[in-house]
């Protein structure tokens, strides 16, 4: 449970009455655990001297995604600098609200107590469960992220990951029923504009 002061936001209208849904977190991490070295391949796959990225096909209102357009995350495990790969070096580029390329770091890694499941540690955000839903260790990631506060509050942020700048009707259906059948409204979800118009070879160099 997180103080609800402790929270470092100037205007907190996410955080709403109510509590985090109640998610097998240990089911799922057990389950997934073993496919690491799939979870890292859907990160980091390299084409032509570049990793491929996880697109974000899909958010929900987060006052802490600075991107809003042709967003790329880029997972990636430093063996140099983490020999057992149980960190990943976050890095998200895309278009800011102000329609400039932006680039934002940060890096996942084991919740700090030990909890059944992965964190993720942006910079100017804080600390949050990174949650994998559902996944196929190939294509699509269904990410949520939920923090409980005291006095009966709660906030929570959801993604829809894909391969490509696209993602199949069948994919997108997977993740939806993976929310759904944690009580979670998939109306909040806004789609994120990717394909044609977005710059990917200039994000490459950020």
């Amino acid at each position: 449970m997180v103080p609800l002061w402790s929270l470092p936001i100037k205007s907190p209208d996410f955080v709403v009455p109510g509590k985090c849904p109640a998610v097998d977190k240990k089911a799922l991490f057990d389950s997934q655990k073993p496919n690491y070295p799939k979870v890292r391949r859907f990160f980091w796959r390299v084409f032509n001297g570049f990793p491929e990225c996880g697109n974000e096909i899909a958010l929900t209102k987060n006052p802490y995604q600075l991107l809003v357009q042709c967003v790329r995350n880029e997972f990636l495990v430093s063996y140099l600098l983490f020999p057992d790969g149980k960190k990943f070096t976050a890095k998200s580029t895309g278009i800011n609200a102000d329609g400039n390329l932006m680039r934002r770091n940060g890096q996942i890694v084991a919740m700090p107590l030990g909890d059944p499941n992965l964190s993720i540690d942006y910079e100017g955000s804080f600390m949050a469960p990174f949650v994998i839903l559902d996944t196929d260790y190939e294509n699509f990631a269904c990410i949520h992220s939920c923090v409980d506060f005291n006095q009966g509050y709660f906030t929570d942020f959801a993604f829809i990951f894909s391969r490509s700048p696209s993602m199949s009707a069948q994919h997108l259906k997977q993740c939806e029923t993976a929310f759904k059948n944690v009580g979670f409204d998939n109306s909040r979800f806004v789609k994120t504009v990717q394909g044609a118009s977005c710059p990917y070879e200039t994000q490459k160099a950020l």
